[in-house]
């Protein structure tokens, strides 16, 4: 990978008399003071992609994925274990349920009223993950659909205001979860539930209810929604739009785990949790995603010792979550049943989930909340956007913001108030031309063309854009391995030796560059 180049620069020159208050009582040798060692560096991107050859291999021999319930997961588990063993680490494998949901028939989405039109299933619309079952037909109701930006759809109880009981609810995707859009219109009375894409997105929502729901639930694709929300509005005073939506689905309990490793060292009260998803989707190896986080965080957990009792004050904790895919199952799970006492012990939470797609930017968390898209995370939120940023910035990197929208596993932590941040670098939106000039690659196409697709396999990755996100991933896991009191106020023991290359250096009282 390339690296920081850290050290000292030489001030040369005519000797200059300093009062003795300056002076040191004994300057050490030169490179006498011991090198710091510098993480981003001790991980490379041959560990990663040696990482990433071993998901695809057990891909390959398992069914041809490494989905949660499948052989390939669980061999996926397996390698995790032993490469943190042969580390040093102590790993700890928490099995965990959660409910099965699978469709027993194709559903059907069509329009009935003023005028007749049957949808195309995967082209025009798809089923939620946790649709309930149903066959509906009734009068459409836009929630509180965005005209420029503003409009939370469906995220909150004034939404539906004069939402007619029976009706099926079109709302927008964005702002809050998928889980509480339906939860908010079945409270309403809806019949079922339509969830439309936002501008730019291609292609229908592949989405989910996140546990199963009693209602129909489908997603649209922009265009589609877009389309209907004017019909409804058009129509609103005449006869009224009407759908049909009929889904066919069955529902029951699967299980799956997660695998934890803390560092020994570190303070166990004040814990620096990095994250990412092990599993795939059904349809491929998921090497991109989620692969790439999986392999990097590997990757660091294999080095963190070398950081030593100077370099490790806080305790880290490494997790890869299981049935992300599935509805954030893991990382809800863990979360969820942490006692209370040993979630605040959590300072903050890092997640990585998909950091080299082939036409991807290098898209860091907007804990700050400066773009205003999706969900505000909680305060020290924007300290950690700001240590990706200044470490890019240092490494004259282009950056661009990625909102939090609950797409992975960083949902559950700030649910629960717990500062977050990451890297992730695209799915299946659409790159505009802006990051084609900053980032390189296409305009117009998707970040991942393979996103959750059966393609998805080495040859799906950027590994440069890998490359430099793990260097990112691995310095500020560094940084706050040694002090978080940037996010929640965790002390400082001491001033680090050398936090960076592009910033200065204080040894006592003299500051070096």
């Amino acid at each position: 990978m390339r690296k920081l180049i850290t050290g000292r620069n030489l001030v040369t020159g005519t000797a200059v008399a300093l009062p003795a208050l300056f002076l040191p009582l004994a300057l050490p040798a030169a490179g006498a003071a011991p090198a710091r060692p510098d993480l981003a560096k001790l991980v490379t991107l041959k560990d990663v992609k040696a990482h990433l050859a071993a998901f695809q291999e057990i891909a390959d021999y398992n069914g041809g994925n490494r989905a949660a319930g499948t052989a390939g997961y669980d061999v996926s588990v397996k390698y995790v274990v032993g490469r943190l063993r042969k580390a040093g680490l102590t790993p700890k494998v928490r099995k965990f349920t959660y409910p099965y949901w699978r469709e027993k028939s194709d559903a059907v989405l069509a329009r009935t009223a003023p005028s007749k039109k049957t949808y195309k299933r995967e082209k025009d619309f798809l089923t939620f993950a946790y649709s309930g079952s149903g066959d509906v037909t009734a009068p459409v109701v836009a929630v509180d659909v965005p005209a420029k930006g503003d409009g939370t759809s469906g995220c909150e109880k004034d939404d539906f205001k004069g939402f007619k009981k029976g009706s099926i609810a079109l709302v927008q995707r964005g702002t809050c979860t998928f889980r509480t859009k339906v939860s908010r219109a079945k409270a309403a009375g809806a019949s079922a539930v339509a969830v439309f894409n936002t501008p730019g997105e291609k292609g229908p929502i592949n989405g989910t209810v996140g546990k199963p729901s009693t209602i129909p639930v489908v997603g649209l694709t922009h265009e589609l929604g877009a389309a209907l929300v004017k019909d409804a509005k058009k129509d609103a005073k005449k006869s009224g739009l009407k759908l049909r939506v009929k889904t066919d689905t069955v529902h029951g309990k699967k299980s799956s785990a997660n695998v934890i490793a803390d560092t020994e060292r570190g303070d166990p009260g004040n814990v620096v949790l990095v994250g990412a998803h092990l599993d795939s989707v059904p349809a491929g190896a998921g090497i991109n995603d989620n692969g790439t986080g999986a392999a990097a965080l590997l990757a660091i957990a294999g080095k963190i010792k070398d950081l030593g009792k100077g370099g490790l004050r806080n305790r880290v904790r490494f997790a890869w979550w299981g049935a992300e895919e599935e509805g954030l199952r893991g990382s809800s799970h863990y979360v969820e049943s942490l006692p209370g006492g040993q979630r605040e012990k959590i300072a903050l939470n890092i997640n990585l989930d998909m950091l080299g797609s082939p036409n991807g930017t290098r898209g860091v968390y907007d804990g700050d909340h400066s773009t205003g898209g999706g969900t505000r995370a909680p305060a020290g939120s924007g300290a950690i956007e700001k240590m990706f940023r200044d470490y890019f910035k240092g490494r004259h990197l282009p950056t661009s913001e990625s909102e939090f929208n609950g797409r992975s596993d960083y949902g559950p932590f700030i649910e629960r108030g717990i500062p977050s941040g990451g890297i992730a670098t695209g799915a299946e939106g659409m790159k505009t031309a802006a990051e084609a000039k900053a980032f390189g690659g296409r305009a117009g196409k998707a970040y991942d063309g393979c996103y959750h697709a059966k393609c998805d396999r080495l040859k799906n990755v950027n590994l440069k854009l890998l490359d430099t996100n793990a260097d990112g991933v691995a310095h500020v896991v560094q940084h706050l391995a040694e002090t978080t009191v940037a996010v929640n106020g965790g002390a400082r023991l001491a001033l680090p030796i050398v936090p960076s290359s592009y910033a200065p250096v204080w040894q006592g009282p003299y500051l070096v560059r």
